[in-house]
């Protein structure tokens, strides 16, 4: 506020003297009339009335360079980018020396989706201004977004070289160094953001969820009470997907999922009602996915685009991940009526397309997950907005009408948990490709570094799904189970460290853990064929993990908890008819 009163001081003491041309002079304290009310109106949070006042006054001085500040910011609070890269680009015009200028182009950029652009915005300014740590931060947001990782954390060093108390520096660090796997730096890193700022945004999850993925369990209970508190009292403490492997709460998940989508993706009626388009003959679905090629959704939906009846149906995918031509790519692609490649769009020019397209049912095949995009859908890109399979809880978004269950995954009685309306499958939610190929090879014990003789447990769920309760159960089994092992899916070498370490403090020789590796999928289940027993975590159980065992022939036993993600286990054997498993 002292701010603002210091500009109206400014601008009132900036009045042409009385030898101007009056029109001038007019012109001139028409501005200065208008700023002040504009100002305020900005302070109260009345954004859309400052910004037709600030319009006013740039029409009437459009070079007026306080202005052009000041209706970049409201531009900003209202999420319009595009206005930004326009004001910025005029801010430009008029003093190309000004870094400010190009920075703010350069966010602008970045949340539109236009990486490259932005990274040229921020170089322009770095060689204006080379000593501020938020320009090297921002470049590095936009390196990490074109997946050059190595170069972001160069840029996150050099912004914390210029300012080392730089939280959000810390925080994006350890972000690009999660995707090198570089984890144990990324721990650090996160750890110094979270001492900076205690109350960072949805971080606290992200580092919960890095240790866990590790299998660093150290001080993981009174950090989980810790968490537990700050969820309950509505803070801003987790992204939703860490939640779901750390809390079999749904009350709680709803929660979190609810204050995330408010804070990040508020429901947005920028865009026009569409018109109203003649009834068709063919419903018009568009699915919405950032992995339509050899990943863990495609390989569980890819049956399901062809089984569609097209006298009825017509289906348009939007396609928002990485442009891999693999097989699955290939298969998926030709299943759509149309395949249309969005990754370099922006939220909202998406949705736009959308309506433009007249998709009646958007389903989002992601959700939280990762690379998601739940801002296409804050701006409603169609009548109808489903959550499928992708996210196994809910959304928290008023604007996700459906997720599509069945009755083992929500229970009738758990409804009130999930913001959207439950569609329920008479058999299991989770769809699966009957054209899955197994691969011949016959792997032998040796060749997976199992033992010659002993049973053989498995578990190939992701490493963040085990926790220190469910390892407790599996170390009093192998104790039991004389010359049995455990065999798990190593996702990092600090993991197989860890967790052999804790298999020792429970009395359990860490050789009876063995580690397995990636390979080819078609092998993978191949392998399978190897275990006696798949032993599923909880709060999350295996998804995709579950399915893969079963058409390999591998029993699963589960147990079943309360929210979505710790019942899909429960959900395909009772599908298939072996509840005596759950």
């Amino acid at each position: 506020e002292a701010a603002y009163e210091a500009m109206y001081e400014r601008y009132h003491a900036d009045l042409p003297p009385d030898h101007l041309e009056i029109t001038e002079v007019a012109k001139r304290s028409d501005v200065a009339t208008r700023l002040p009310s504009a100002l305020a109106l900005q302070r109260e949070g009345r954004l859309e009335e400052a910004a037709e006042m600030y319009r006013e006054i740039l029409h009437i001085e459009p070079d007026n360079r306080r202005v052009l500040n000041l209706s970049i910011d409201v531009a900003l609070q209202l999420k319009r980018f595009a206005e930004v890269v326009l004001l910025a680009d005029r801010m430009t015009q008029l003093d190309p020396s000004d870094a400010g200028g190009y920075t703010r182009k350069g966010g602008a950029l970045t949340e539109l989706k236009r990486y490259r652009e932005a990274v040229l915005c921020f170089d322009q300014a770095i060689r204006l201004k080379h000593d501020v740590a938020e320009i090297y931060n921002n470049r590095g947001v936009a390196l990490a977004a074109l997946g050059r990782y190595d170069d972001a954390v160069a840029n996150y060093q050099e912004a914390l070289r210029i300012r080392e108390d730089y939280a959000v520096s810390h925080a994006n660090l350890a972000g690009s160094l999660v995707q090198l796997k570089r984890y144990a730096d990324a721990v650090s890193h996160y750890e110094k953001a979270l001492r900076l700022k205690p109350d960072y945004d949805f971080l606290f999850g992200e580092y919960l969820h890095l240790k866990m993925k590790i299998g660093d369990w150290h001080d993981l209970g009174v950090k989980l009470d810790a968490f537990k508190e700050r969820i309950e009292r509505g803070e801003k403490v987790s992204t939703p997907f860490p939640v779901l492997g750390l809390l079999d709460a749904p009350s709680t998940q709803k929660k979190v999922a609810t204050v995330f989508a408010a804070a990040n993706y508020p429901e947005n009626q920028e865009l026009q009602q569409t018109p109203k388009r003649e009834r068709k003959d063919r419903i018009r679905i568009g699915y919405y996915s950032g992995d339509f090629h050899n990943h863990a959704t495609a390989y569980l939906m890819a049956e399901l685009f062809d089984r569609h009846d097209r006298s009825r149906f017509e289906l348009i995918a939007f396609s928002f991940g990485p442009d891999k031509q693999d097989g699955m790519r290939m298969r998926v692609a030709a299943s759509f009526d149309r395949f249309l490649d969005v990754r370099n769009r922006s939220d909202r020019e998406i949705a736009g397309l959308s309506r433009e397209l007249g998709i009646d049912i958007a389903v989002d095949l992601k959700g939280y997950t990762k690379d998601s995009r739940t801002g296409i859908f804050a701006y409603r890109a169609a009548p109808v907005q489903v959550n499928y399979l992708g996210y196994p809880g809910t959304m928290g978004a008023p604007y996700i009408d459906y997720l599509i269950a069945d009755r083992v995954l929500i229970p009738a009685s758990s409804g009130q948990y999930y913001t959207e309306k439950i569609v329920w499958m008479p058999d299991s939610y989770q769809v699966n490709d009957a054209h899955r190929k197994i691969s011949e090879r016959a792997f032998t014990r040796r060749e997976c570094g199992l033992p010659e003789q002993g049973f053989v447990f498995a578990c190939f769920n992701n490493n963040y799904k085990i926790t220190p309760d469910v390892f407790d159960v599996w170390m009093r089994i192998l104790k039991r189970v004389e010359g049995s092992v455990l065999w798990l899916f190593e996702d990092n070498a600090m993991v197989a460290e860890n967790l052999r370490r804790e298999a020792v403090t429970r009395d359990v020789s860490g050789e009876r853990l063995v580690f397995a590796g990636r390979m080819p999928l078609t092998e993978h289940l191949s392998r399978h064929r190897q275990a006696d027993l798949f032993l599923d975590t909880l709060p999350c159980n295996a998804h995709t993990t579950a399915s893969d065992a079963l058409w390999a022939g591998l029993p699963v036993l589960t147990r079943m908890g309360e929210s979505f993600a710790g019942r899909v286990a429960a959900s395909l054997l009772h599908a298939i008819g072996l509840p005596e498993l759950v």
